[in-house]
């Protein structure tokens, strides 16, 4: 029996995470990373290895962050955790025992039951495997249509990356708009625009009902009977949290299927926490149960728990996810975090919204200037900024991470205001004209307007 003082099951981004923020916080215990992959893939690099890349050897992770970290590294299939001896028992009859144990099990992409079809070849899901990858792009380098089901961050990254390469490509999706969960319409549509200039066809608001074929996919029939001819379908309709190792070694599941954990990332056992997308999720907001998936908050959360693997911190904890996305299709690049303001007001709050437009580099004739495009969502009562959206060049991205910082730390309208900022001609938008906190004067105009409220 193999012996270790922490073991890391998932050796995808928050396993690694997990891991070597453990080691550098407890340099003097022992550590070993479990996967059953020979080799693993940058997730949110995935859409790229159908266009921009080569091929995915130029999306794998190097074992060397692990080995240069002091890490061991085994390569086996985990069937049974038992929680009172603290031993893990692996396919080929191998037991390690551990001190503390870090679930980072992962997610699988979901293949729809309700949808006829899907077992007919040339349909594929989108899964964090280098063997089904590989296979699944040498597939379709011989196909021209494709159809993408669900017009999320992986599906609209994969008609990009698609079109590209010279594919006609059509999205799905049933919402009245793709990306519908992280933006607001007025954002949605310009991303449609984006798509649309470059051949995409995109179907909103009725979702497919079937897949037809004889042996190999030739039709997605949509619940409005419109037929769409294709070569290959690609389902993007969500992910499940691999629990089943937790579930069946006796750890708590909560409703969404994920595993439950506390804001230092354990579980109901003392010794073995959960991070990435098998373990549950809340907002950060609405205190409200979450089915998110992301690496960056998986990565967030594997800090925390390695970081509170023998001594917590009350100053580390995890407080929710505040789900800070951005994409780039096409030149234009789309960032979202905290909520909607459709989510807002779903979820109870009054709430005011600013936008601004302006441009990412003063003066804007300098060469490669973009549009950018701020919007803010704050609370009528306190001015707290609860989400923002943005578009413009590749700068949005570092932007969007701003905005984050800003609704972590329940920044106001008043503290935006009179915010410090640096800026640069080729870097940033002008002092004069800055998105941001031109956005936050609109609001700021707005509430000054409305006249008080009487009972």
């Amino acid at each position: 029996m193999e012996t270790t003082d922490v073991l890391v099951i998932g050796g995808s981004a928050a396993g690694i995470v997990a891991a070597t923020t453990g080691k550098s916080f407890y340099p003097d215990k022992k550590f070993m990373l479990v996967r059953h992959e020979e080799q693993v893939l940058v997730p949110c690099g995935i859409p790229y290895i159908f266009g921009t890349l080569d091929n995915s050897e130029a999306n794998v992770v190097p074992d060397a962050v692990l080995f240069n970290a002091g890490i061991e590294l085994k390569i086996g299939h985990t069937d049974f955790i038992d929680q009172e001896k603290k031993q893990c028992r692996f396919s080929d009859g191998a037991v390690v025992a551990f001190e503390k144990l870090v679930l980072a099990t992962g997610s699988t992409p979901i293949i729809p039951s309700w949808l006829p079809g899907t077992d007919l070849e040339n349909v594929y899901t989108v899964p964090k495997d280098k063997v089904y990858l590989d296979a699944f792009k040498k597939r379709l380098d011989g196909l021209e249509k494709v159809a993408i089901i669900g017009g999320g961050f992986i599906g609209v990254e994969l008609a990009d990356e698609l079109s590209k390469a010279g594919k006609k490509v059509t999205i799905v999706e049933k919402m009245p708009h793709i990306l519908s969960l992280a933006f607001d319409r007025e954002l949605a549509l310009k991303a449609e625009a984006v798509f649309q200039s470059k051949g995409v066809d995109i179907k909103t608001g009725s979702g497919a009902r079937e897949l037809r074929g004889s042996q190999k996919v030739e039709a997605l029939i949509l619940n409005n009977d419109e037929r769409i001819e294709t070569d290959a379908v690609i389902l993007s309709v969500g992910y499940r949290p691999n629990s089943e190792l937790a579930s069946r070694s006796g750890l708590d599941i909560n409703e969404m299927g994920f595993i439950k954990v506390n804001e230092y990332m354990r579980t109901q056992h003392f010794d073995i926490f959960a991070v990435g997308d098998c373990a549950e999720k809340f907002s950060f907001l609405t205190r409200t149960l979450k089915g998110l998936m992301l690496a960056s908050t998986a990565c967030a959360e594997a800090r925390i728990a390695g970081m509170n693997l023998y001594k917590l911190s009350t100053v580390r904890t995890f407080n929710g996810t505040i789900a800070i996305f951005c994409t780039a299709i096409g030149d234009q690049a789309f960032g979202a975090a905290g909520v909607t303001e459709n989510l807002a007001k779903e979820r109870g709050f009054e709430i005011i919204s600013g936008m601004f437009e302006g441009v990412d580099r003063h003066p804007g004739t300098l060469p490669d200037t973009q549009p950018q495009i701020v919007k803010l969502i704050a609370s009528m009562d306190s001015g707290a900024i609860l989400g923002g959206e943005v578009m413009g060049g590749n700068s949005i991205g570092e932007l969007i991470n701003m905005i984050g910082f800003v609704i972590q730390n329940r920044m106001s309208i008043d503290a935006l205001l009179t915010s410090q900022i640096g800026t640069h001609p080729l870097l940033t938008a002008a002092p004069t004209a800055y998105p941001l906190i031109k956005a936050a004067e609109v609001i700021a105009k707005k509430k000054r307007s409305m006249k008080p409220l009487t009972a």
